[in-house]
């Protein structure tokens, strides 16, 4: 008569622990999607390596840093102060600076990333102001050839979203003027190697003063 009824104590228990393991609370491990889930042996599939190293305890995810890109970034801000030609100023000295980015490349060959940007910086002629629009943004893409010239034209991958069309196009037509001023760049034997194909993006921002209203509608 004992043994139904150990039977049935131990039936009691049993449902009791599960009962308890559906209501524990999760573990920080736990409330990890199924693909981030550390992996063991007793895991199922995908799930995630948490082994960090020897000297870490319990299971540890590995944080790796994220890999360097090898687009090359160029931020190129016009101001009241380093524009080439404001209000003040007159044609002939827009005219001076074209010609001094022009033979910037023909004094020496650029063999570094600062050497190459500082060219790309001084080519850089903005368009007049009451054409222009502050605060307007742009940016291209592209890329260098050993022999400094562009494997193709610049592609357009941001600008203001409120900018009108010609707005664009003004812009458009200024950077277009700077890097055909620039191009072809003088490079070293190394530096034409390290920077061909690779794409650079450079961002034009203009901060000067300008009257919206007056110079866009």
């Amino acid at each position: 008569m004992r043994a139904p009824g150990k039977a049935i104590v131990t039936l009691c228990g049993a449902i009791g622990f599960a009962g308890l393991g559906a209501n524990a609370q999760p573990s920080p491990l736990s409330r990890i999607p199924p693909a981030r889930a550390p992996c063991s042996v007793l895991s199922g599939y995908p799930c995630h390596p948490s082994f960090c190293g020897v000297f870490h305890r319990g299971p540890c995810f590995p944080y790796y840093l994220p890999p360097l890109g090898q687009t090359l970034q160029l931020t190129i801000v016009t101001t009241d102060e380093n524009a080439p030609m404001n209000d003040g100023g007159n044609a002939a000295d827009a005219n001076q600076k074209t010609d001094d980015a022009e033979n910037t490349g023909d004094d020496h060959a650029l063999d570094s990333i600062g050497d190459m940007f500082a060219v790309l910086r001084a080519c850089w002629v903005p368009p007049p102001k009451d054409e222009a629009r502050h605060g307007m943004e742009y940016t291209v893409r592209f890329a260098f050839r050993r022999d400094g010239e562009m494997i193709a034209p610049p592609r357009m991958t941001y600008v203001s979203h409120d900018a009108p069309g010609n707005l664009r196009t003004v812009y458009r037509d200024a950077i277009d003027a700077a890097l055909r001023r620039c191009t072809p760049l003088h490079f070293s034997e190394g530096m034409g190697g390290a920077v061909a194909g690779r794409p650079i993006a450079i961002r034009f921002v203009d901060e000067r003063t300008i009257d919206n209203a007056k110079g866009q509608p």
